[in-house]
């Protein structure tokens, strides 16, 4: 059996050496230097991988996404007919999501936006101090992402809702689901985090209306995927003073475009696509067991739904 591995450049040796480690003796094949296509039973790939180029392959057996998300499958023109697709899911990964969402909860919270153009015109002046219990957060999405970010936060001492598709039951969170149950938290959010999947029914799901329903003075995080928010109404929003600012740290397109209005806005704090990323050592581990499934015939782990979009 050989397995493709395709990824950024920068990261090839360190995926080739954290399953080298695990399997010494698996035949790992960097793309695109695959050699006999007919060898290649399974392929890790990154999402910018050419879905079309898979199917050169034609002994393919699993394809598996080396990111937390898969919309990029979903698009056509998506993995070989038949090929079962698998997600990594990271523990590290899911840490480093949640202390990103912590940093810029209290960076809001905590009025850092004030305090550092209060530096930058040499006002010395102490704001209101906030109140932990009273600033409420919603969270968008209570998969492994969100059902983290949401303890912590709870940890914290914030008042923390929920919404996801279905009813979902978490210690210390208020869970909510639906259509009434989404409008129901938006009303009482004043931090609102984005960490949903990326499906149709999500696409745009942070437009007008939802921005419109969350109280005047409210905040936004989004580090899930830059299409779940409507760009134009969110900048609409910051410029009318009604959101009070937003952390990004997804974007459609990405690179964003050096013209963008979110590089130069006041109230907007952005990372380029970076809160979090799987670590191959992590979850070598799953690939590997995976792998022998391909062997064994039995069932492979972390299987993507299709339907469901993640």
């Amino acid at each position: 059996m050989a397995v493709l591995l395709s990824t950024k450049a920068s990261a090839m040796a360190d995926w080739r050496a954290a399953l080298l480690a695990l399997q010494p003796d698996l035949d790992v094949r960097l793309f695109p230097e695959a050699g006999n296509p007919e060898d290649i039973e399974a392929a890790v790939c990154w999402s910018t991988h050419d879905m079309m180029e898979l199917r050169r392959y034609p002994n393919l057996k699993l394809l598996i996404s080396m990111g937390a998300g898969v919309d990029h499958l979903l698009r056509p023109p998506g993995p070989p007919p038949g090929v079962p697709v698998a997600r990594l899911v990271d523990v590290l990964l899911t840490s480093a999501m949640t202390e990103w969402v912590l940093l810029n909860v209290l960076r809001f919270h905590r009025q850092d936006l004030e305090y550092r153009q209060q530096q930058k015109e040499r006002i010395w002046d102490e704001l209101p101090a906030p109140v932990t219990p009273t600033r409420r957060i919603g969270v968008l999405g209570l998969g492994a992402l969100g059902g983290d970010a949401a303890q912590k936060l709870a940890g914290l001492g914030f008042p923390v809702s929920g919404w996801s598709r279905r009813a979902k039951d978490i210690p210390g969170v208020t869970c909510y689901h639906g259509d009434a149950g989404l409008n129901t938290m938006l009303e009482k959010t004043d931090i609102l985090v984005c960490l949903l999947p990326l499906t149709p029914e999500t696409h745009g799901i942070i437009n007008g209306r939802a921005l419109a329903r969350m109280p005047r003075g409210s905040y936004l995080l989004n580090s899930a995927r830059g299409g779940h928010v409507v760009d134009a109404a969110l900048l609409s929003a910051l410029d009318s003073g009604h959101i009070a600012g937003a952390a990004l740290d997804v974007f459609v397109p990405e690179p964003l475009p050096p013209s963008h209005p979110y590089w130069t806005h006041p109230k907007v704090i952005m990372t380029p696509h970076a809160a979090s990323a799987t670590i191959p050592a992590s979850v070598a581990p799953q690939v590997i067991e995976n792998l022998r499934r391909i062997k064994t015939g039995e069932p492979f782990i972390n299987l993507v739904d299709f339907a469901a979009g993640y």
